[in-house]
């Protein structure tokens, strides 16, 4: 019997409130006109309503947005220009390196070309040497030669072997 009591006593509690709505809707409504009066008052107190509040922070938003926009619009432009400055002298450079490569080809292929002169003229003396040798070694080492002997000296031999012996110069 005690649950019943209980239940009833619920029963009784609930059913209290719900046989007065009007009380019920009352004071919900009261509560609700407190509250936007606080608010109401809140505003007045502060001077700005939060409505207003966002509506500059938005165009606050948009102009740092526009702002930055413009920046990067700025920055991309004046890298593209860096890049293609550094586009152009990477290709000035590459002319030159190739210029300074056709230049170097032709120094090799001119020191190449000298070499060859110089190793003919190398070969060209040895010969020249080797056949002044083998004439040398022909020659009798006991007859004197009138080729090695100096100019006035053969020129006086041809002379007084012209000369018919018995005649004297005078």
């Amino acid at each position: 019997m005690i649950e019943l009591t209980s239940q009833n006593a619920k029963t009784g509690g609930i059913a209290h409130i719900g046989s007065q709505p009007i009380a019920l809707a009352a004071a919900t409504l009261v509560v609700i006109l407190i509250g936007i009066g606080g608010i109401a008052l809140w505003r007045a107190y502060t001077g700005t309503a939060p409505e207003q509040d966002r509506v500059v922070a938005v165009r606050q938003l948009q102009a740092r947005t526009a702002q930055a926009s413009e920046q990067l619009v700025e920055k991309t432009k004046g890298l593209e220009a860096t890049q293609q400055e550094s586009i152009d002298q990477l290709q000035v450079v590459q002319d030159q390196l190739q210029t300074v490569k056709r230049l170097l080809a032709a120094q090799q292929a001119e020191a190449k070309r000298l070499s060859e002169q110089v190793s003919g003229l190398t070969q060209a003396i040895d010969g020249l040497r080797q056949s002044f040798a083998s004439a040398q070694a022909s020659e009798t080492p006991g007859a004197p030669s009138t080729r090695n002997r100096p100019i006035r000296t053969r020129s006086h031999a041809v002379n007084s072997a012209r000369r018919k012996p018995g005649k004297s110069r005078g």
